[in-house]
């Protein structure tokens, strides 16, 4: 049950190859370990999960991208390797040190990653035992094994590809992402790993790395709830010569990434569990950022709003309920509320002009538009997010069975 359509396109990003294997965490046949490997020189950055209970792997990347510039990720879905305390920690470690003695490279060059079932001890030797196969396969055309290989509750593999010229060269932007239940990131159960052939250190990797993440992986949420395993990846290895510290350059790159990004991220919500409908609310004249994001959030994310969008019902109160909770000041007698085109809400009360079966219409669609006018500023903030259906209920119920 996902909404729109999948693109399975992409760009090989020079200096990054790729390979996924079925290690037997999720089933037989089913791929579930992924590796990736990174040119000498390569530099990374990232942005992790914020939650209390950050997962083993999460703990020992961020330790491990503060000594050395990684040249390998180590990816497995099906078991989340997090609540497992130092045991989860020195398991991660084990997988680590695996891949550097297939390599010749040091354990702190590889950045481990998990995501699936929560509170279970990772199985270290399913994992270790297709190092050597992962290796041998590595290649620069499997981008797409490797986005079905971090799959766990998603339906499709979501991929994203960008090739553009800086200065008459070919610059490449691919990524990958997973998600599709426990997704509201609070970045810095979601991964994403993006890679280019611009050259740039890690310093300003980190800073277009989370500014595109606020527009993107930071903007999207499916039932609000954050994952111990949040991890968003760029990896610049540098192999078109294009250098990202000059500011021309830069100002051609950092919008080809945050759209790169903002379609990865809302491939998330495309493909949330139980989806049958992807909506934009947008929140504008708002007096302040945070305002608009607040009202934004508590419309996205009431469990009325969202059943009410399933079941095609253009209960505008439930809008007006959404964003009395928000917590924030704001004058009611300002506000408009729109369905699409059509107006619900001027100045705080029901649209004279509103007719319920235009509403109607409007929530029949596959893709629908919430937006809200405070007319109190000049601030807008967008979020996406999906519908809540009876089989979100159901996969979340039989998630471990």
């Amino acid at each position: 049950m996902a909404v729109g359509n999948w693109n399975l396109f992409f760009h090989p990003v020079p200096g990054a190859r790729l390979s996924a294997t079925a290690a037997g965490i999720k089933g037989d046949g089913v791929r579930d370990v992924v590796l990736f490997e990174f040119a000498d020189g390569s530099h990374t950055a990232g942005v992790f999960t914020r939650s209390l209970f950050a997962a083993a792997p999460i703990q020992v990347a961020r330790r491990n991208l503060g000594v050395l510039s990684p040249r390998y990720f180590l990816v497995n879905s099906g078991n989340a390797n997090a609540a497992t305390g130092d045991e989860g920690i020195n398991d991660a470690e084990l997988c680590c040190k695996a891949v550097s003695q297939q390599t010749g490279t040091r354990p702190q060059e590889t950045v481990p990653f998990s995501t699936g079932v929560i509170g279970e001890r990772l199985p270290t030797r399913e994992i270790t035992d297709v190092i050597c196969e992962l290796h041998a396969q590595l290649h620069e055309n499997n981008w797409l094994e490797a986005a079905e290989g971090i799959m766990t509750t998603d339906t499709h593999p979501k991929i994203a590809t960008r090739r553009f010229e800086i200065q008459d060269t070919p610059v490449t932007i691919t990524g990958i992402a997973k998600g599709s239940g426990m997704i509201q990131p609070n970045m810095a159960t979601m991964l994403a790993y993006i890679a280019t052939d611009a050259r740039a250190d890690s310093q300003q990797l980190d800073g277009l790395l989370r500014k595109s993440v606020e527009k993107s992986f930071n903007r999207i949420t499916v039932d609000s709830d954050t994952s111990t395993n949040d991890a968003c990846m760029l990896t610049a290895t540098g192999v078109s010569g294009i250098d990202l510290s000059d500011e021309v350059a830069c100002d051609v790159f950092s919008p080809q990434l945050e759209s790169l990004m903002q379609e990865l991220s809302q491939g998330l919500i495309r493909d949330g569990e139980g989806a049958t409908k992807f909506v934009t609310v947008v929140v504008e004249g708002g007096s302040t950022q945070d305002i608009c994001l607040k009202i934004a959030y508590a419309i996205a994310n009431s469990p009325l709003m969202k059943t009410a969008i399933y079941a095609g019902d253009a209960n505008w109160g439930r809008v007006v309920m959404a964003i009395g909770k928000a917590g924030v000041s704001v004058d009611p007698t300002k506000i408009n509320v729109y369905l699409g085109d059509v107006r619900l809400m001027l100045n705080g009360g029901k649209d004279p002009d509103y007719r319920e079966q235009e509403g109607a219409a409007v929530m029949a669609e596959d893709e629908i538009t919430i937006r809200v006018d405070l007319g109190s500023g000049d601030c807008t903030e967008t979020v996406w997010t999906s519908d809540l259906s009876y089989e979100y209920i159901r996969i979340n119920a039989e998630y471990r069975t």
